[in-house]
């Protein structure tokens, strides 16, 4: 029976010793004695890399079971985003209620959804879920989809103008015969807690400067490494996708954070070379799966943003939802890695929330 434990990784004796003992390697004695006294070099360890060893009796241990043992070794820590959402909210909960207690505020959150997009609509009820679990008043506007952009414009303005609110969010995507950019650039910035007017973008790009709102989820993505304790400063980070909602941003916030950045695209000679370079892989390029084990490095930590679905006959909806990254080969390569669905996902929301209450404690000058 094997007995398996959690090891510190920085002991390169303890690490190897599943290996060194295993019937898949037997050595001559001598060499065996001359790897013991090498001193053996691995890589910096990563502040949440979990590694198991493995006391076994291989001369009658099964193959399955030193398998097993092998494979448990490689396993990727899960960066559980649902945990930490909750916690999140949990947080923000205690903080509106002080806030309302003391200074009698509540904040509040209007969503304008325009037309009837069956995945639209399932965001902006659980949008309008999150806000009733916190203590955030919602406010919601949904108009048909042939509205004039003039229609849309106007219940922005309404917002802009009304004290009780101090978020916006205008539901993406809009009808074609909008103009995005027209409508997302008439939120008020001190109400954009999406994060996505032109200004808070250029607020982030820009050194000494500080953006009122961060987009959602790449905010997510950074809360994420940070609660699970992963150093950032002085790492190679690789953003897969340069989208202004998620991409960019995550970039320009990892090199907030010190990190030496790439991103890679569509146009991106090599990109599996240069993944492979990362510690910290944040994949958002909307391809199922595109991200093999051979695009990682050993122990990186991954964040998928990606969420596609996938034909599977076993499932009753007839698809299951995967990430950008192939997680099976992944978790056997990397230090840890947010699961999906209920990675990144549940941050979004989250940050959302939080974003809302920060617009509403700096407008009435709450700390």
């Amino acid at each position: 029976m094997a007995s398996v434990m959690l090891t510190d990784c920085s002991s390169s004796t303890t690490a190897a010793a599943l290996l060194l003992r295993s019937s898949r390697y037997r050595v001559r004695h001598s060499v065996l004695h001359s790897l013991r006294s090498m001193p053996l070099q691995f890589a910096p360890v990563k502040p949440i890399l979990l590694r198991t060893t493995a006391t076994i009796n291989h001369a009658s241990a099964s193959p399955s079971i030193v398998t097993a043992a092998m494979a448990a070794e490689t396993s990727a820590k899960i960066i559980d985003g649902k945990s930490i959402a909750k916690q999140i909210r949990d947080e923000i909960t205690v903080e509106i209620s002080r806030m309302k207690d003391t200074v009698g505020v509540v904040p509040g959150l209007a969503v304008i959804l325009v037309g009837d997009r069956k995945d639209s609509t399932t965001y902006v009820r659980n949008k309008k879920k999150a806000c009733e679990s916190v203590g955030i008043n919602s406010y919601e506007v949904h108009l048909p989809e042939d509205s004039t952009e003039q229609e849309v414009l106007k219940h922005i303005s309404g917002f802009n103008d009304d004290p009780s609110v101090h978020g916006i969010l205008v539901q993406l995507p809009l009808s074609s015969h909008m103009n995005e950019q027209n409508i997302l650039n008439s939120v008020c910035i001190e109400k954009d807690v999406d994060g996505f007017h032109p200004l808070n973008i250029g607020r982030l790009a820009m050194r000494g400067r500080e953006p009122l709102f961060v987009s959602c989820t790449p905010k997510g993505c950074i809360e994420l490494l940070h609660r699970y304790g992963v150093d950032i400063k002085g790492r190679r980070a690789v953003v897969i996708g340069r989208s202004n909602i998620v991409g960019t941003p995550a970039a320009l916030l990892l090199q907030r954070e010190d990190a030496t950045v790439s991103v890679v695209h569509s146009r991106t000679n090599n990109p599996e070379e240069i993944t492979r370079q990362a510690d910290i892989i944040i994949a958002a390029v909307g391809q199922a799966n595109m991200v093999k084990g051979s695009w990682i490095k050993p122990g990186a930590v991954i964040i998928d943003v990606g969420i596609n679905p996938v034909e599977d006959a076993k499932s009753a909806k007839g698809y299951r939802l995967v990430g950008d990254v192939c997680f099976e080969e992944a978790c056997k390569i990397a230090s840890a890695i947010t699961p999906v669905p209920g990675g990144v996902g549940p941050m979004t929301i989250a940050m959302l929330l939080s974003n809302t209450l920060s617009s509403a404690k700096r407008m009435h000058n709450y700390k």
